[in-house]
């Protein structure tokens, strides 16, 4: 009898996160599932890992499913699900659903999406999927049918190795899906100082998002501003392949 494909699923808003209850109970269906998942919000620690402090699990569950919950990151949930708890490779790795965009560059922050990256890294067809709202009690409910959908689509296609989905959900009513890129953008930061009872100074890191291409049609911004969900592929070489030959004729 053949396998049930084994999904390795993880977030970076913590193992009692809305999120990733609604992802759990959508994926039920579709195989055999591994919950590793921090065990406290680990949101902005994109491909961190921990190499000064052992790492911890401890046996929870959700809807009645067992799930290891890890005092490291996203990216430690993989490793470690990956390296020693399964005892064979998954065929998928998913995280989210997450609370908050991961669109344009915060792709490079998200802990949400180090983890796909990680299972990228390790060959294995990884996507991460995004919520666009940070309300406490986001309906996920608008993003399961499409988490469910392009999961399924991943599964009949295969992933190439090294690439995984970017994938952001508007909240509300959705018009249609849109297979995009990401948008040019940065953060403009502000560190704010502040100081504590006792008269010392902390630093507050603030600030807000730029989109450098607004109104540019084929990018996830624009496609989530007119309430389509955002469908990237991210790859993990980060070489910058148009400056090569421009590199090489440099006098170094």
């Amino acid at each position: 009898m053949r396998e049930r494909p084994l999904i390795l699923v993880t977030n970076d808003d913590g193992v009692r996160a809305l999120g990733l209850r609604a992802l759990v109970e959508v994926l039920l269906p579709y195989g055999e599932l591994a919950v590793i998942a921090p065990e406290r919000a680990m949101s902005g620690k994109s491909s961190a890992i921990t190499v000064e402090t052992p790492l911890r699990l401890k046996e929870t569950e959700i809807a009645g499913l067992p799930v290891y919950q890890c005092s490291g990151t996203p990216v430690d949930c993989v490793k470690v699900g990956v390296n020693h708890l399964l005892k064979r490779r998954p065929d998928f790795v998913v995280s989210g659903i997450n609370h908050g965009s991961n669109s344009s560059v915060n792709v490079l922050y998200s802990g949400t999406m180090g983890a796909a990256v990680e299972g990228a890294l390790n060959g294995v067809p990884s996507i991460g999927f995004s919520l666009c709202s940070h309300a406490p009690d986001a309906d996920f409910s608008c993003a399961t049918g499409w988490v469910a959908r392009i999961f399924r689509a991943v599964a009949s296609n295969g992933m190439p190795s090294g690439v995984c989905l970017n994938v952001n959900i508007p909240e509300g009513d959705i018009s249609d899906f849109e297979i995009c890129r990401q948008t040019t953008g940065r953060w403009v930061e502000e560190i704010i100082s502040r100081h504590d009872p006792a008269g010392k100074e902390y630093l507050w890191l603030a600030g807000e998002y730029r989109n450098l291409e607004p109104e540019v049609a084929g990018t996830d911004i624009n496609a989530l501003d007119n309430n389509r969900v955002a469908i990237v592929p991210i790859q993990v070489d980060m070489t910058a392949h148009k400056m090569l030959a421009q590199l090489k004729n440099w006098d170094i």
